[in-house]
């Protein structure tokens, strides 16, 4: 029984993972589509960093994950004593949902609502994301900290 588990992970894992390394390794495909590797080219990336636009949307995304991420964190930390008994049921409802049906309820909650789509949006999103990954793993962190250093 534990061979055929182990098998089933190893498959598993195959096709989780060689979509990815395909992607990967077409990345440095000289060919301008990825029916046949034609040669080794770093064109792709070239392209990629001579695009301003490209390069603004990258610095962009880095400070919303950053910005999200610590928004969520210290709205955790500041009403953690408060809500600490409603902390699992909420957290697990935001685990148990996945991304996608999050990211459109909040769509249809900013459109219904009439808010401005844009940056304040997105990062409100983001924080909802957030929180559950805060919960589980930096709150314990922050708990085990002495208050002075925070």
């Amino acid at each position: 029984m534990k061979k055929i588990a182990n098998l089933y992970l190893a498959f598993v894992f195959l096709v989780l993972y060689i979509p990815i390394f395909y992607l990967i390794a077409y990345a440095f495909n000289a060919g301008e589509d990825m029916n046949r590797f034609t040669g080794f080219s770093l064109s792709h990336f070239q392209n990629l960093f001579e695009d301003s636009r490209l390069i603004l949307i990258l610095v962009q995304t880095f400070f919303l994950a950053f910005l999200s991420s610590l928004i969520a964190t210290i709205y955790i930390y500041q009403v953690r004593k408060k809500y600490q008994d409603a902390f699992p049921s909420i957290n697990n409802i935001l685990m148990v949902a996945p991304d996608v049906m999050i990211g459109a309820s909040f769509l249809i909650l900013f459109t219904t609502a009439k808010f401005q789509l844009g940056f304040l949006s997105v990062l409100a999103s983001h924080v909802a994301f957030s929180i559950p990954i805060v919960v589980l793993m930096i709150l314990p962190r922050l708990k085990e900290m002495n208050d002075d250093m925070i």
